[in-house]
């Protein structure tokens, strides 16, 4: 047992004594070769890694730009400020068919465009004017009209206008737009004409 022994001792000695020259002997590889770099040809960017500070509310020193406010003048003369609104497209009237005074696409169209405006101006208030076309009796033309120029309110007033700045008034048949005795004047009278008052 102990030629066994020291066989296995003996053999672990040789084997020790084999690899100790080849672990001290291992070298570490030489670094690849880089083929030579043209300097004309253009280098990427090599990414680097910085930490970005964002400041959720920038201190009042920082400048920041205004939003551009443009202030239009408006004619002080109330009847050439109703002429300029009606030209810009300010205010716009509300057409009704034949005997009614329920408010079709485009009149609401119409009549959302002039209460964004009239809330923009609210240093104006508004006179909403009832007509109707020659057919009809006076006094049928006079409550039609009427109608029409309160639909054409209370749409504006839902639409956020104060009540208290539009006033309603009814001409019936009184105060055509167009003269003519045809379906084309007729329909050019059916409407609420709106028309800008002082305060």
């Amino acid at each position: 047992m102990t030629k066994v022994v020291k066989a296995f001792a003996l053999s672990i000695v040789l084997i020790a004594l084999v690899l100790a020259p080849a672990c001290r002997s291992k070298k570490a590889p030489p670094p690849p070769k880089v083929a030579p770099t043209d300097t004309t040809a253009s280098v990427p960017p090599v990414p680097t890694t910085t930490t970005e500070t964002r400041v959720a509310n920038p201190p009042d020193f920082v400048q920041q730009p205004q939003p551009s406010v443009t202030v239009e003048n408006l004619p002080s003369d109330i009847e050439e400020l109703n002429r300029v609104a009606e030209q810009r497209g300010y205010l716009q009237d509300a057409f009704f068919g034949f005997d009614e005074a329920t408010l079709s696409a485009d009149a609401q169209t119409a009549l959302t465009t002039s209460a964004n405006w009239l809330k923009k101006n609210s240093q104006y208030n508004l006179l909403v004017e009832g007509h109707c076309d020659e057919r009809g009796t006076e006094q049928y033309n006079l409550a039609l009209a009427d109608r029409r120029a309160n639909a054409a309110k209370e749409y504006m007033v839902t639409l956020g206008v104060d009540a208290g700045r539009v006033r309603t008034v009814s001409y019936g048949e009184e105060r055509p737009f167009d003269p003519g005795h045809d379906e084309a004047a007729w329909a050019k009278n059916r409407r609420a004409h709106l028309v800008i008052v002082g305060k």
